[in-house]
């Protein structure tokens, strides 16, 4: 084994590993190469830490993984089948180096009894906190109308303006609906570039556009050939548009689009009841361990 502090040239590795870790069983479905990807890329994502990191390689593939999730103090452990035993030494790791001033906490699902064990013998303790992971099989052709005058549209990010991006999203995750407030805080952060994810599928990126032109909803999911699933993150809804449907129709206008690419389930981290309501049913419960 040869133990690695991630880099950027791991990059791609570290999402085969993922996507390995996910192929057999989807116990670890809520630590997915789209949810690093979608992390990685983030704006609040401090990638000057990535180093912190930690990679187990053997025979030049990554066979275990310790990553903390967007800030340090809470993070993500697994390893692949055949290197359950590499398990503790990755807590140990995580538990040093990803902690934050309250310690660290891991996500386990609830059947994985052999990482729960493993945790409880290296001082993690169970907590109230709790992850849940939701599903929906796109078995079916989904329908839901928009209202009069909106509209779809692909949204490629390199081909859009990075104010109108972070004007939708600072509405449709309730940061506020003051222009002016919203350009004091986009001044401080103009100057940088936007980041683009390296497994960004535009046709996949779907937003509602309201009658004036401007962007009212949107919804992504990721998709990688060789897994037979998606992932939807992020979805929003500006507040002067909610309650017209603009989710539910984007959220099925991307499942008609990834059933056509032969995917057999989508799943989400939420265990909002709007995600119940439109068609998806609650799959693998996560329960969190801190070591503090």
């Amino acid at each position: 084994m040869e133990f690695r502090h991630f880099s950027e040239d791991d990059y791609e590795a570290l999402c085969d590993f993922l996507i390995e870790l996910n192929r057999e069983n989807k116990d670890h479905i809520n630590w997915n190469w789209a949810r690093f990807e979608w992390m990685y890329e983030h704006p609040e994502f401090d990638k000057s830490s990535i180093n912190a990191i930690g990679l187990w390689y053997d025979s030049g593939k990554v066979a275990g993984s310790a990553i903390y999730d967007m800030y340090f103090g809470e993070a993500f452990c697994a390893v692949l089948t055949g290197y359950e035993d590499l398990y503790p030494e990755i807590l140990k790791y995580a538990a040093l180096e990803l902690k934050d001033d309250s310690g660290l906490g891991i996500a386990i699902c609830v059947e994985n009894l052999h990482e729960i064990e493993a945790a409880k013998q290296a001082g993690f303790v169970k907590a109230d906190q709790t992850e849940t992971i939701m599903k929906i099989e796109p078995d079916r052709t989904f329908s839901a109308m928009l209202p009069d005058g909106f509209s779809f549209m692909e949204l490629d990010f390199e081909k859009e303006d990075l104010r109108e991006i972070q004007w939708l999203f600072w509405q449709g995750f309730d940061h506020g609906e003051d222009p002016a407030e919203f350009e004091a805080e986009f001044e401080k952060t103009k100057d940088l570039k936007l980041r683009i994810r390296r497994h960004f599928d535009p046709h996949l990126s779907i937003a509602v556009i309201d009658p004036s032109g401007k962007k009212s909803a949107y919804c992504s999911m990721w998709y990688d050939s060789r897994t037979d699933y998606a992932y939807l993150e992020p979805l929003c809804t500006v507040p002067a548009h909610r309650g017209k449907g603009l989710a539910k129709a984007a959220v099925y206008e991307a499942l008609n689009r990834v059933k056509r690419l032969g995917v057999k389930t989508v799943y989400v981290n939420s265990d909002m009841l709007f995600y119940e309501k439109i068609g998806f049913t609650k799959d693998r419960h996560y329960t969190f361990y801190w070591n503090k």
